[in-house]
């Protein structure tokens, strides 16, 4: 373990302790800042992944992520928020999380080496051949995210996996591995740190690429999202207006008549009945660019043969 990159020094670690405040915490964002920076020569694997994870959405199976401890932590927080940004069932993104719900109010580390229980957890997941899943973990050796891993592959799934290791063992059972090398932290060992920091922004970058390619990011609007409260439903509306050029009060009128589908919303703003809408959308396999294309390309050839 000592011999990991992860548990090594860090160069300013030694006297932080005696540091005035301003100076502790300018190392501290230092260190995030080179963090940050492992996560360029990763853009080639996070856009394999991605894809990956696309196609397995795509073709009506699950994208799941798995991790313990903090790598489980930052799993979470991508994974909790598919449904409402991309409109993605959380029945089709399972989280593999070592401990469970209990362990999220109090984090139990004897979780992590228990083989039997990442069994169950993949069991219960109801994964198949066909789709993908992210294992993290900022050593590369975590049991319970390793055992995972193993049984991914036999059982035909796309494995994923980030580590901060170069050579460690997830990145060799991966299908496509992605090294995110950040190498000691400050506070030595403590990976919720830059190891941490660089999971949580290669997953937001992995799963931004995924919803546009699955179609539900256009303008940088997201498209697919699920309103369930008041803040959604008024960026819903936003949406919808400044897709379509409408005002409001005719994007919430549009939204009335779909019970919120943005999507199509936009279309029937911009002049679509809502049959024409959703006959564009299936052509495109739910993207909204070339629907909105089809959709005016159809009102010209209208036009002209008036």
């Amino acid at each position: 373990m000592a011999d990991r990159p992860t548990e090594a020094r860090h160069p300013r670690s030694t006297g932080i302790h005696a540091l005035p405040g301003m100076d502790a915490l300018s190392h501290l964002l230092g260190a995030q800042q080179a963090a940050l920076a492992t996560v360029r020569p990763a853009i080639p694997a996070i856009d394999q992944a991605a894809t990956a994870a696309a196609n397995s959405l795509r073709a009506g199976g699950k994208l799941a992520y798995a991790g313990a401890g903090s790598s489980g932590l930052m799993a979470l927080a991508d994974g909790l928020e598919l449904a409402g940004t991309f409109g993605i069932p959380p029945d089709r993104t399972p989280i593999l999380f070592a401990g469970g719900a209990s362990a999220l109010l109090h984090m139990i580390g004897a979780v992590e080496d228990d083989p039997t229980l990442a069994q169950a957890d993949f069991r219960n997941a109801g994964l198949s051949k066909g789709d993908t899943i992210l294992c993290l973990s900022a050593s590369g050796s975590t049991p319970y995210t390793a055992v995972i891993a193993d049984l991914a592959r036999a059982e035909g799934l796309t494995v994923v996996g980030f580590a901060n290791v170069a050579g460690s063992k997830l990145l060799e059972q991966s299908h496509i591995p992605v090294l995110l090398d950040t190498g000691p932290e400050v506070v030595n060992g403590s990976t919720r740190m830059g190891a941490a920091t660089a999971q949580k922004v290669a997953l937001n970058m992995l799963s931004v690429r995924m919803g546009i390619l699955l179609g539900h990011v256009h303008d940088g609007y997201m498209v697919n999202l699920v309103a369930d409260n008041a803040k959604l439903a008024d960026r819903a509306a936003r949406i919808v207006a400044g897709i379509s050029g409408k005002d409001m009060a005719a994007a919430k009128d549009a939204l009335s008549q779909t019970g919120g589908a943005v999507k199509t919303a936009v279309l029937i703003a911009a002049g679509a009945t809502t049959a024409q809408a959703a006959a564009h959308l299936k052509n495109s396999e739910g993207a909204l660019g070339p629907a909105l294309a089809a959709l005016t390309t159809q009102g010209h050839q209208q036009g002209v043969s008036q």
